[in-house]
């Protein structure tokens, strides 16, 4: 059992959890409960760390998985140490990323074969700084069915434990890549003849009277600032969400669901 904070593994598992460098350098991230555990996929677990206390009440099937990683036992304090939750679950896994490519988020698309319920259906998401919303992005979006998630560098580190917590497990079942250039991604999937929509309040046409049953790729902007110019104009047409009262502007992550269930909608009919 490992006792000392002190520990050089307990400190790079602090590491993890606390810096994107870190994380990135070594190409890995921080997962915490068992529920997380069986949902990844198990080529991408490296290291997985428990409590005697959750080992002594944990049912037979999650002792089988515990010891198949390898489990190391680790007490309380270590635990508390390494995990970003207030109150530990107990078990907490070291991860691998895995680096998808573009085609992967597109999942293959093919203009000709393809039929409109498998269709790509993007995110393409600019400077979004919040973890939860991220994080609700990719839950909300894989229920959506949204096939891909593309993100400018300037959005926050998917990798952060907060995100991980908001994705609820979709972190393993959505495709995404962060790119420099959002711009020239957009007029990529132009040039593909995928349609992209731009979240904005200068839009003239309301969300629902467009079609999305088609190649579709939306594009939600920064929390307090939006879409940026560069981005939005290269978008194929602005999108509007219709509100009342004196509300502003919407949510993030709940423009990219009203936006992602309509498309949703659309190509059950």
């Amino acid at each position: 059992m490992i006792t000392s904070t002190s520990n050089d593994r307990v400190k790079r598992v602090v590491a993890y959890g606390q810096k994107s460098k870190a994380r990135r350098e070594d190409g890995v991230f921080i997962i915490e409960g068992m529920k997380m555990l069986r949902e990844a996929p198990v080529l991408q677990v490296s290291e997985v760390y428990v409590t005697e206390k959750f080992v002594n009440t944990a049912s037979e099937e999650d002792k089988e998985i515990l010891w198949r990683y390898g489990a190391e036992t680790v007490s309380e304090e270590v635990m508390n140490k390494m995990a970003d939750t207030q109150t530990p679950q107990g078990v907490l896994a070291v991860i691998r990323q895995y680096p998808y490519t573009l085609e992967e988020v597109l999942e293959g698309y093919n203009q000709s074969a393809l039929g409109k319920e498998n269709s790509p259906l993007l995110l393409i998401l600019e400077n979004i700084q919040d973890p939860g919303n991220l994080g609700t992005m990719l839950r909300s979006g894989e229920g959506a069915g949204v096939t891909g998630i593309i993100l400018s560098k300037g959005s926050a580190d998917i990798y952060s434990p907060k995100v991980i917590r908001s994705t609820m497990g979709s972190i393993f079942r959505m495709p995404f890549i962060y790119v420099e250039n959002v711009p020239e991604m957009v007029k990529e999937l132009n040039s593909r003849g995928i349609a992209t929509y731009a979240a904005h309040l200068k839009g003239k046409k309301s969300y629902d009277e467009f079609d999305y049953t088609r190649p579709t790729a939306f594009l939600i902007g920064n929390e307090g600032n939006g879409l940026t110019k560069e981005t939005a104009d290269a978008a194929s047409e602005y999108v509007l969400i219709p509100m009342k009262g004196e509300v502003e502007s919407m949510n993030a992550a709940t423009s990219a669901a009203i936006l992602t269930f309509e498309a949703s909608r659309q190509r059950r009919g």
